[in-house]
């Protein structure tokens, strides 16, 4: 049976697919936002256009000024920071729930870390390089929240890790008490030991001492918890200890060896030579294979929606 998936909440540059917003009057498709419609609740939003520039429109930078940046349009000659500054507040703290953003790369507003900074409005060449406007007020009123531009996308376990975390960060929301999330939790512990077993234990122990208390403030806490603990792509040799901790399952049955095979692809995974999906796969067949349910049931083998496995960027 497949699992069910809520469906997660993502802001997203509008130009990537949605309209035909950007400064020179286009769209761009992207195949990865486009497979994610039917999995994802997007919430569109194009910050220049909502500042009220037209389409097309006069490109905009940001300039170095003193210690900050500024967002100019040279062609105008208009200081739109303070516009930008005050539409982006005020969206953000309309938009309620929310799991995720996918944002322009190299947007003035939207890139995350990557638009240009110039010297001048009149140009002078470029000084640096940084998040834009409406990128920086995400991060400041959602500091945990998965972002991710189009561009980083396209990188295989650069996309896994973003999806996995707003597709988790939706099912833990929908966790309604306690014992549900206690059983939350032990789908996603040995995902969580793969990227922070300290963090992992940590949450383990709020679970522990969390009866009696509201229940509200627990999900909350333990969301913070799986956020800051996820935060980080996983590491190999914290990835291969979850994969061994799930192979000791079964030691006692495997022969001398399809033990000595797993051992030998778990030293592979260490050096690179093959990917994640050799383990899980052959993990997940154990775990059919003997009975294990706690082991099929978790999210390792299945963070996100199996379709969504598949993807491809080209």
């Amino acid at each position: 049976m497949e699992a069910f998936w809520p469906r997660p909440k993502v802001v997203v540059s509008a130009c990537l697919g949605f309209a035909a917003v950007r400064y020179s009057g286009e769209l761009i498709p992207d195949r990865i936002v486009a497979a994610l419609r039917e999995h994802v609740d997007f919430i569109p939003v194009c910050p220049e256009v909502e500042i009220g520039l037209g389409v097309p429109r006069p490109t905009v930078r940001l300039v170095r000024a003193g210690e900050g940046v500024r967002m100019l349009q040279p062609q105008t000659g208009e200081d739109l920071t303070e516009r930008m500054e005050r539409f982006s507040q005020g969206f953000l703290a309309s938009l309620g729930r929310v799991e995720g953003f996918i944002l322009k790369n190299r947007s003035p507003s939207c890139a995350l870390k990557d638009a240009k900074v110039y010297a001048s409005a009149e140009g002078g060449g470029v000084v640096g390089k940084g998040a834009g406007l409406f990128a920086q007020a995400a991060e400041k009123a959602f500091p945990l929240l998965p972002k991710e531009d189009e561009g980083r996308l396209t990188n295989a376990r650069i996309r896994a890790h973003f999806l996995t975390r707003i597709f988790a960060l939706a099912r833990l929301r929908a966790v309604e008490d306690l014992p549900g999330l206690m059983a939350f939790h032990a789908r996603y512990k040995l995902l969580l030991h793969a990227h922070h077993q300290e963090a992992t234990k940590a949450l383990g122990r709020l679970l522990a001492e969390a009866r009696g208390e509201p229940f509200d403030q627990v999900r909350q806490a333990y969301e913070e918890g799986f956020l800051q603990a996820t935060r980080l792509l996983f590491r190999l040799p914290a990835m291969a200890d979850a994969l061994l901790h799930a192979f000791g399952y079964f030691k006692k049955a495997l022969s001398p060896k399809e033990k000595a095979h797993f051992l030998d692809l778990l030293a592979d995974f260490r050096e690179e030579r093959v990917p994640l999906e050799a383990l899980l796969v052959l993990l997940q067949s154990w775990a059919l294979r003997f009975g294990e349910d706690y082991l099929q049931a978790q999210a390792l083998f299945e963070p996100y929606p199996r379709p969504l496995m598949d993807l491809r960027t080209t």
